[in-house]
């Protein structure tokens, strides 16, 4: 199992050097990726006095593409994950062109996580339609990888229309697209067209491993080409931990990173010494 952390966007402040010395320091103790959340826009409550979304413009989140962009001057073997980048709520062609450029900026390091999301307030400002994205993010995967692959592109779907264009650089090779979420749907297209999936740890995890599974085989493909991760909480960071990434290994999971945000750390520094303590933790594993 490959181990990886997530950077802790809503607790990590907006100092580029404490960034930077979290994504340095994961790499030198071993972990072999980092994740990193995506949101746009924050909802101010104010006006929303029914609002349950688990973010609000409270939390501060540094953008993806950017955050990748900056770390990967700084880092050379770290994967840089997206997990996820909603998809629907941005342009196609710019979400390939960025994704292909952080690719050949970091010597491809880049796995593009993405995702539907569930926040309408990112959506209407960007000016995109919430009712329609689950079905509209597999075009934008179709196209994605069509413009990654071909000098010049001519596509013609529902949603998107490209004559004879095309991105520059391209990335040399078709950048990993892998999807977040749990709804029936989801599951079903990483199995069709996905090249792994983030689920949640959950009761019913071995079900849903076996539909992907099911899937993918009638969909001519095999289980194998399909990449596993998921979050582990940073708990005591002792043999429980072990214990649990053990049991995920068994299940099939490829991947999992450590989450140290809503820990009640008390600062930046405390993240660090955290994926640190995990680090030693878990050095069984990989």
């Amino acid at each position: 199992m490959q181990l990886g952390v997530v950077f802790p966007q809503t607790e990590i402040s907006a100092d580029p050097d404490v960034v930077a010395e979290f994504a340095t320091t994961a790499e030198s103790l071993g972990y072999k990726h980092l994740i990193a959340y995506d949101h746009v826009l924050g909802a101010n409550t104010a006006s929303r006095p029914d609002w349950q979304g688990p973010y609000t413009m409270d939390s501060l989140f540094h953008e993806p593409f950017v955050l990748f962009s900056y770390l990967a001057g700084m880092t050379t073997t770290l994967e840089l994950v997206s997990a996820v980048i909603i998809l629907p709520q941005r342009q196609t062609a710019l979400v390939a062109k960025q994704a292909a450029c952080i690719d050949v900026l970091s010597k491809g390091r880049l796995r593009l996580g993405v995702g539907t999301g569930w926040n309408a307030v990112e959506y209407e400002a960007l000016n995109e339609d919430f009712g329609n994205r689950g079905k509209r993010s597999e075009e934008q995967i179709d196209l994605m990888r069509k413009l990654w692959a071909d000098a010049a592109v001519t596509y013609d779907g529902k949603w998107h229309t490209i004559t004879d264009a095309g991105l520059n650089p391209l990335p040399g090779r078709q950048i990993p697209v892998w999807l977040g979420g749990m709804a029936p749907q989801v599951i079903d297209r990483v199995g069709r067209l996905a090249d792994g999936w983030f689920p949640f740890f959950n009761d019913n995890l071995a079900d849903q491993l076996a539909r992907v599974e099911a899937v993918a085989t009638g969909a001519g493909r095999s289980m194998s080409d399909i990449g596993i991760e998921v979050i582990s909480q940073l708990g005591e960071a002792g043999p429980k931990q072990l214990d649990q990434l053990k049991r995920l290994a068994d299940m099939g999971v490829t991947h999992s990173a450590v989450v140290t945000m809503n820990h009640n750390l008390a600062s930046p520094r405390d993240h660090i010494d955290a994926i640190k303590r995990y680090r030693d933790a878990t050095s069984a594993i990989a």
